[in-house]
C-alpha cells in the first residue's frame, strides 16, 4: 500500500472522531519551553487544522522560560519561595514584557497563510483581553508574594461569545484585578480555571515528555483522576506538580477527558486526538462506579450478574469453580461494592490473539458508556500481553461491537484451538 492510500485510510478512520470533535471546547495548554522548540510550528498548523474542523479552541500559554531570560538579562534578584516566583515591581515589567513579545508572536504564527504552507487560507481570528480577572497570593508563612496571583474567576461569558463568533481565543498567564492592577499567574491555575469556567470538553497539557509517565519512567497510555492523584504524592518537581494538580483539579470539576501529549513530536497531538490508541495520555474523570480487576471475592457477584444470560442461552453456561479459576481473566465495573458489569479477555498466545467473553452488563445500567469502558480496558491488557489482535464470538451484539471498530471475519481467522470447539449452532 503507497503513501497515499495510507493517508485515506487514516483520514477514513479519523472520520468518527472529526465528528465528534465538531463544535466541542478544547482548552489547549503549552509552556513557554514549547514555543521555543523547533516543533512548534507544526503545532500551529495543528491548532489551525483543529479550527477548520469546528472545535472551539482556547489556547493557554505560558512564559517561564522567557520570564526567566529577561530577570537574568536585567540581572535582577529571582526570588522564589516554595517553588513560587515573587514578582516585584521590576519582575513584573519583565513579566509583562515577556508575555506581551510571546503572545504577539504566538498570534503572528497563527496569522500565516502562506501559499503552499498548511495554514494557506486559513483566515484565522484570534481574540485576547481582560478574561482572567485574578488576586494576589499576598503573604504565606511570612513571605509577601507582592505582584504574584491567584485567578479569581474567569470571565466564561465573554470567553465564550469570541468562541461562538468562530475566533480561537488566546491567554496569557497574567490576570488583572479590579483595582486596575496586573498579577503573574502559574500556566496551569489558569488553564485549568479556564476548562472549569467553560466546562470544556478536554483539557490538552503540551509537555517535554510523551505524557504522564509511572515510576519506571513508562508511558501510561489512559488512567483516571485517583491514578494522578496517586502520582503526584511520588513527584518532587515543583512544575510537574503544578500539571498534575490542574488535571486532578479539572478532572473533579467537571472536565470529561484531559490530555498529555508531547510538544517535541510532529504528530503526536494529532494521534492522540483522531486514533483509538493515541500517542500520550488520557485521563478520565473519576466515575463513581469503579472499573477493576475481578477478584476472587467477586465470583458470586459476577455467577449472579450472568445468570439470567445464561438461562436464556446467551452465554455459555460457566461453574462456580470454573470462574473461580478464570477470575484473573475478569474486569468488573462496581457501583457501591456491587458488580452492575463484567467481561473477560482468554489469550490464545501462541497465535498472538484474545477473545472478549462474558460482557455483561445490569439491565438496570445499560444506555451508557460502561460496555465500552471494558472493552478499552481488555484492549489494554492485551496490549501489555503483546497480543496483536482480539475478537469477540456473539450472537446478539454484533452491531455495538461493529460500532467500535470491530469488524467480521471468517472462522478460519480464529485460533485453531477455538476453531475446534466453534459450535455452528
Amino acid at each position: 500500500m503507497n503513501s497515499n492510500e495510507n493517508n485515506v485510510k487514516w483520514f477514513r478512520h479519523a472520520a468518527p472522531y472529526i465528528n465528534a470533535h465538531r463544535g466541542k471546547t478544547f482548552v489547549l495548554m503549552f509552556g513557554g519551553e514549547a514555543v521555543q522548540n523547533a516543533n512548534f510550528a507544526n503545532i500551529i498548523h495543528d491548532i489551525a487544522l483543529l479550527r477548520s474542523l469546528g472545535v472551539k479552541l482556547v489556547l493557554v500559554h505560558g512564559a517561564r522560560a522567557q520570564i526567566a531570560e529577561r530577570v537574568k538579562a536585567q540581572a535582577l534578584a529571582q526570588q522564589i519561595e516554595q517553588g513560587v516566583r515573587i514578582t516585584d515591581a521590576e519582575t513584573l515589567l519583565a513579566v509583562k514584557d515577556a508575555t506581551g513579545s510571546l503572545r504577539i508572536h504566538i498570534e503572528a504564527l497563527l496569522t500565516m497563510g502562506l501559499v503552499n504552507s498548511p495554514m494557506h487560507g486559513a483566515q484565522i481570528r484570534v481574540s485576547t483581553g481582560n478574561f482572567v480577572i485574578a488576586k494576589p497570593i499576598g503573604v504565606r508563612d511570612g513571605v509577601d508574594f507582592k505582584y504574584t496571583g491567584a485567578v479569581r474567576r474567569i470571565d466564561a461569558e465573554g470567553i465564550n461569545t469570541q468562541l461562538d463568533f468562530g475566533s480561537i481565543v488566546l491567554l496569557s498567564p497574567v490576570g488583572y484585578s479590579s483595582t486596575g492592577e496586573v498579577f503573574n499567574l502559574a500556566l496551569e491555575d489558569v488553564a485549568a480555571k479556564t476548562a472549569i469556567a467553560l466546562q470544556a470538553d478536554k483539557l490538552i497539557c503540551l509537555t517535554q515528555q510523551s505524557g504522564l509517565l509511572d515510576s519506571q519512567g513508562a508511558l501510561i497510555r489512559s488512567c483516571d483522576v485517583a491514578k494522578v492523584s496517586q502520582l503526584l504524592t511520588q513527584q518532587d518537581d515543583y512544575i510537574q506538580q503544578l500539571l498534575l494538580k490542574a488535571i486532578i483539579q479539572s478532572g473533579k470539576q467537571g472536565v470529561e477527558r484531559c490530555h498529555c501529549v508531547s510538544y517535541t513530536s510532529d504528530s503526536a497531538l494529532l494521534q492522540e486526538l483522531f486514533t483509538r490508541d493515541g500517542a500520550g495520555t488520557l485521563i478520565a474523570k473519576d466515575h463513581q462506579e469503579q472499573l477493576s480487576a475481578a477478584t476472587i471475592d467477586d465470583v458470586g457477584g459476577i455467577l449472579e450478574l450472568i445468570a439470567p444470560l445464561e438461562a436464556e442461552g446467551v452465554l455459555v453456561k460457566r461453574s462456580r469453580e470454573l470462574l473461580e479459576v478464570e477470575i484473573d481473566r475478569f474486569a468488573v465495573i462496581k457501583k457501591e461494592e456491587v458488580i452492575i458489569a463484567c467481561a473477560a479477555l482468554y489469550p490464545y498466545p501462541e497465535a498472538k490473539t484474545g477473545e472478549i467473553a462474558c460482557l455483561v452488563i445490569h439491565p438496570d445500567y445499560r444506555g451508557g458508556n460502561r460496555g465500552l469502558r471494558l472493552i478499552q480496558a481488555l484492549e489494554q491488557a492485551a496490549k501489555r500481553q503483546h497480543l496483536a489482535s482480539i475478537f469477540v464470538l456473539t450472537t446478539v451484539s454484533a452491531h455495538w461491537f461493529i460500532e467500535q471498530g470491530y469488524s467480521e471475519q471468517a472462522i478460519e481467522k480464529l485460533p485453531e484451538g477455538k476453531q475446534k470447539m466453534y459450535n455452528i449452532q
